[in-house]
């Protein structure tokens, strides 16, 4: 055998496992009902539900919470592990080094994830893809330890996938216990007493700045009042650590003055108060950065807008790593022994699994998912934060579980040849992926943004709905037309000829 066959290459089309394809175009579909929202309002609100709709624009919003918000984004976190399985198993069936292609593979990933956050849009995830990818490789390095080679099978792939999302909700459910037992029923109708009137004090003070045009900071009175409350931290800080030898070295007095300060300190009248003035000034500050984001991608030219996305980006990096370990490492993971156990390989083989995922993701999933939003977005649960935490893991499970269905769903009617015939244009969608969910950014911010379209803003939910179909009607048609003269889409080619080292031949 010659050593141009030992190179690692592109995965030929015969053998691509087709479903994944059909899986990723699917998933592209549902990032983008997600995402294109997040075009058209500033991203300080991401992912906070808008109220003020009503009508059809409600219903389109509800449906999509439930049935796609966190959902396919997972899915496509589960593909992303499916496709480092194959890669994996292929270079070690041709007897090639993984770690350092990979390693390129992902660097190139993250710095097409950077460009698009910088000079496209806020809302990217590839970079969080491209660092959980590090991880998983380093997870697999480990596992091929001497000590612990034993444990390098697909199974402890999965267990270890699992317990990373578990995790979780098995430590929240813990605090729930102990909260419960803590908590009586006086207890807790004196917090809902106390935080129901916080809201309708702020609610109350709202409306008269408004009325008065008060409530939108000035960028001065915005920057005074972080610098206020950086003050007040550190102030916070440094008498927490002076208490300390004062409170060792006078322990009685300190004992009746504590009693004196807690009287003093946790009065209802003071607490509400000060609870008040607290949230009205995080929501001046809120509502100053949500205006302010929105003129620049109104009013702003394009440097503007690259300027405010490349601040938005020095800091969420620092959620990446958190990010990339408990939600997309796990999901990884998963979606590796999907396919190093074979059974995606063979679904057939293993129908009575995929049933099981199938039904009872789909039951179970819609039960949380749908649970978690009336439980979240029922005004009563402003004023009970342990209702909207309940909420919020049952709908942060459901996602988990619903999109388990999805997959179980998929590779069931993948099965069927009148779904492969009706659904083949999934296909050239999902191997066109990356171009695909990179042109959505172009489109849509050429659509939204003030330095284009100019429609920022002005595009109702239920229209946002009409415009992800056209567009991914439009996307259809050109993935087909491409991928008939072309192996890969452009940005396939891009990122495949960078983690390669060399120009990977385009045309058929």
């Amino acid at each position: 055998m010659t050593t141009q066959s030992h190179d690692l290459s592109p995965v030929h089309a015969q053998q691509r496992i087709n479903l994944l394809d059909y899986l990723r175009g699917f998933a592209l579909i549902g990032i983008l009902f997600m995402n294109v929202e997040w075009f058209n309002r500033p991203d300080v609100d991401l992912l906070q539900f808008d109220f003020t709709q009503t009508g059809g624009n409600w219903a389109a919003s509800w449906l999509v919470k439930v049935f796609i918000e966190g959902k396919f984004y997972k899915l496509f976190s589960l593909l992303f592990g499916m496709g480092f399985a194959v890669m994996l198993i292929r270079a070690q069936e041709v007897g090639r080094p993984f770690g350092a292609w990979f390693t390129r593979r992902m660097i190139v990933l993250f710095v097409i994830g950077m460009c698009h956050l910088v000079f496209l849009w806020g809302g990217d995830i590839l970079h969080d893809y491209a660092v959980a990818g590090l991880m998983l490789l380093g997870f697999v390095f480990i596992l091929r330890w001497k000590k612990l080679s034993r444990f390098n099978t697909p199974t402890a792939f999965a267990k270890t996938g699992f317990t990373l999302i578990l995790l979780p909700f098995i430590i929240l459910t813990f605090v729930g216990i102990g909260y419960g037992v803590t908590h009586d029923n006086q207890k807790t109708s004196a917090s809902w007493q106390e935080k129901s009137e916080v809201i309708a004090q702020v609610e109350q003070r709202i409306l008269t700045a408004q009325s008065v045009g008060e409530f939108l900071l000035t960028s001065a009175e915005y920057k005074a009042l972080n610098e206020n409350s950086n003050k007040q931290d550190e102030t916070k800080k440094s008498e927490a650590l002076t208490k300390i030898p004062e409170q060792e070295q006078t322990s009685d007095h300190t004992e009746n003055s504590d009693l004196d300060q807690h009287t003093e300190e946790s009065t209802p009248e003071e607490r509400i108060e000060k609870s008040v003035n607290k949230q009205y000034e995080s929501k001046q500050k809120r509502h100053y950065r949500s205006v302010e984001e929105e003129r620049i991608f109104t009013e702003g030219d394009y440097w503007q807008a690259t300027q405010h996305r490349w601040e938005k980006a020095i800091r969420a990096l620092g959620n990446t790593p958190f990010f990339a370990l408990f939600i997309c490492l796990p999901l990884f993971m998963v979606g590796y022994w999907l396919i190093a156990s074979e059974r995606l390989k063979h679904p057939e083989k293993h129908q009575s699994f995929f049933n099981t995922l199938c039904y009872c993701g789909l039951f179970f999933g819609l039960i949380l998912s749908v649970s978690g939003v009336y439980l979240n977005l029922h005004p009563a649960t402003k004023a009970a934060p342990e209702l909207q935490a309940v909420g919020n893991n049952l709908f942060f499970l459901g996602q988990f579980v619903l999109c388990a269905g999805y997959v179980g769903l998929f590779v069931k009617v993948h099965q069927k040849r009148w779904f492969t015939r009706a659904f083949s244009w999934l296909s050239p969608l999902g191997k066109m992926a990356l171009t695909n969910y990179i042109s959505h950014s172009i489109i849509f911010t050429t659509i939204f943004y003030g330095y284009a379209g100019g429609m920022f803003g002005q595009i109702d939910r239920t229209q946002q709905m009409l415009f992800v179909v056209v567009v991914i009607i439009f996307q259809v048609i050109v993935s087909s037309i491409w991928l008939s003269y072309f192996r890969f889409g452009p940005l396939e080619w891009l990122w495949r000829s960078a983690t390669y080292l060399k120009l990977q031949p385009m045309k058929r």
